[in-house]
């Protein structure tokens, strides 16, 4: 993955493409909506229409002499109106006022005084989908006429070619208006977001590939809206991050350099260590006075190496998990506690035997054992060790009736190097059993440290994370 060659996306499949889609689709969705009753509306206004035409027709006859026309003069009435026949009712007076010899059946009455807004609707597209001319029957009012209807017997088709011609010019108006919508949504979003969006990816993309090169930090821009703010927080946590890769890479060769150093000193230590040995077995006094005093330094020396070094190579130990009984693992702590010299501690284990945990022997073991010898070397002479099973994990509860630790010791107690809190310590052994506690998928905090002792509360879950493996802090 590291060799992973990462481009920005081309624009045709970026953010702006989409945008683009989006912003025409929603506008023609828009236009839908709105060409509905749009459609509705004109087919209503082409009857009025054809209502009035009617009825100015009409008038040609009513205006004639003894209401008398020429069978042409009539025929042409009734084309120019766009009729079969034309019906005058007034105060319940129905008068057939002009009609071919031979009118056609009807297939669909329309009164334009009934029907709502989805009536309309309803009826504008049942008349788009029709693939035949039907006869219509359309009865409406005039405008200041309330008490005349006027009856029109008229062909649908070339009502349904005005619509369809309508509809044509709104489709075409809609299409315009969404480019010209879209194209100036995209120029917006470009400039606004997606431009600066595309630097930033190319910012953090050059960062990922070399974050140790300062110059790959990028700029932020001085805009006060989220992405100026979104720039700004990148910029702060590269540079935070580009300052612990350095850190972290002086500490890794100084780790190196101390490892060197650490190896060679232990075998120094261990030449004087035996020379001390045998100045405590010399027949002077003043040698056998001291010599204990400095076997116990060079201990505490070489100890303070070998922690060092395990410490170093931490992250390469890999958990092994296995069923445990806690109560036995405990009870072999406590054994393994007395063998380094402990003995005068007593542990008292209430851990039911039957509780049952996941986890790798060696290490949980690694754990309760320190925290024996922590307690037996501040002066405990008891120690309380009880578990609780809760939600699938084990709670544990250890605690000594030693002097506590101060307060000064508890921010740093599980900091490697810092978290000793007696002299001599090397504050590694808790830093050590937390990490391990920690690739169990389990943790390790102190609860309470007083004159009455100390409590530290453990969590270890039922069953063990698999293929984990430690990591020093």
């Amino acid at each position: 993955m590291a060799g992973e060659k990462r481009m920005l996306p081309p624009l045709a499949n970026g953010l702006s493409a989409r945008l683009l889609i989006l912003t025409i689709g929603f506008v023609m969705l828009a236009e839908v909506l709105i060409y509905a009753p749009s459609i509705g509306r004109y087919r209503k206004a082409y009857l009025e229409e054809h209502i009035a035409s009617a009825h100015l027709a009409t008038l040609v006859l009513i205006s004639s002499p003894d209401h008398m026309i020429d069978d042409t003069v009539k025929e042409e009435l009734l084309r120019t109106a766009g009729a079969h026949g034309i019906v005058l009712e007034r105060a319940g007076a129905r008068t057939l006022a002009l009609s071919k010899a031979m009118p056609p059946a009807i297939d669909l009455r329309i009164d334009l005084e009934t029907g709502g807004f989805f009536t309309l609707i309803g009826d504008a597209f049942m008349t788009l989908v029709q693939n035949r001319n039907r006869v219509l029957r359309v009865m409406g009012k005039l405008p200041g006429t309330p008490r005349l209807t006027v009856e029109v017997v008229m062909d649908e088709a070339p009502m349904r070619e005005a619509m369809l011609d309508y509809s044509r010019r709104i489709l075409a108006l809609s299409i315009f208006i969404s480019l010209i919508t879209a194209g100036l949504v995209f120029a917006a979003l470009q400039w606004l977001i997606v431009a600066p969006l595309r630097r930033t990816t190319a910012a953090m993309t050059a960062f990922r590939k070399d974050p140790e090169n300062a110059l790959n930090i990028i700029h932020p821009s001085p805009r006060s809206d989220e992405l100026g703010t979104a720039q700004r927080e990148l910029a702060v946590m590269q540079e935070e991050l580009h300052a612990a890769l350095g850190q972290r890479a002086r500490l890794a060769a100084l780790g190196t350099a101390v490892a060197k150093i650490n190896h060679d000193l232990r075998n120094m230590l261990a030449t004087a260590q035996l020379v001390s040995e045998r100045l405590a077995g010399s027949g002077d006094p003043d040698a056998r006075k001291w010599a204990p005093r400095i076997i116990d330094a060079l201990d505490r020396a070489i100890r303070l190496c070998s922690q060092t070094l395990d410490f170093a190579r931490q992250g390469v130990a890999a958990i092994q998990p296995a069923r445990l009984s806690l109560a036995a693992l405990i009870a072999d702590a406590a054994a393994e506690t007395e063998a380094v010299g402990a003995a005068e501690v007593a542990w008292d284990i209430r851990v039911p035997e039957s509780m049952e945990i996941e986890g790798d022997r060696d290490q949980l073991l690694r754990v309760f054992v320190n925290l024996g010898k922590n307690a037996a070397e501040a002066g405990a002479t008891r120690i309380e060790v009880d578990a609780a099973a809760r939600n699938g994990a084990v709670d544990i509860r250890f605690a000594d009736d030693g002097p506590g630790v101060p307060e000064a010791a508890r921010e740093a107690l599980f900091t490697p190097f810092a978290g000793s809190a007696r002299a001599g310590g090397t504050g590694l052994g808790l830093p050590i059993a937390r990490d391990i506690l920690r690739a169990h998928g389990g943790s390790i905090e102190i609860g309470a440290s007083g004159e009455a002792g100390t409590v530290f509360r453990l969590t270890l879950p039922r069953r063990a994370r698999r293929r984990r493996r430690l990591r020093a802090a």
